[in-house]
């Protein structure tokens, strides 16, 4: 049996869920999410695809770059999910919007090239320069 996990937007317009163990969790630091979040950090986990789906609407789609697309609501703007062509058989997903983000933690940083140098958070994780897929 899979874990179930379910999150949402802050209005409540979108939901989704997603099955399997809650890893492959990472702080990125790079200047898109910085600048689409509006926060000094994104934390995601990255799912597979098939394991994930949206339970009530649809969301808005903006391409960050050409490879990548965010998911946020048309409503609140609360930003929900990635897919990039780099990783076309996953999704990330913000782990701030499930249900249950505490039970999340994140294992590593990604694009720390990219970090605000004055940020200093969970600087026992391991970092990569640039995220490796």
């Amino acid at each position: 049996m899979s874990e179930l996990h379910t999150g949402g937007c802050h209005c409540g317009q979108l939901r989704y869920q997603f099955s399997g163990a809650l890893h492959d969790i990472a702080h990125c630091h790079c200047s898109i999410c910085r600048r689409v979040s509006g926060a000094v950090v994104t934390t995601w986990i990255t799912v597979p695809a098939s394991a994930f789906q949206w339970l009530t609407g649809q969301p808005a789609q903006y391409d960050s770059s050409p490879t990548c697309a965010r998911y946020f609501c048309r409503h609140c703007g609360a930003q929900l999910a990635l897919v990039t062509q780099l990783s076309a058989d996953s999704i990330d997903v913000t782990i701030a919007t499930l249900d249950h983000p505490e039970q999340a933690p994140a294992e590593r940083h990604i694009w720390t090239d990219s970090r605000l140098p004055w940020l200093h958070l969970d600087e026992h994780l391991p970092s990569e320069p640039e995220e490796t897929l």
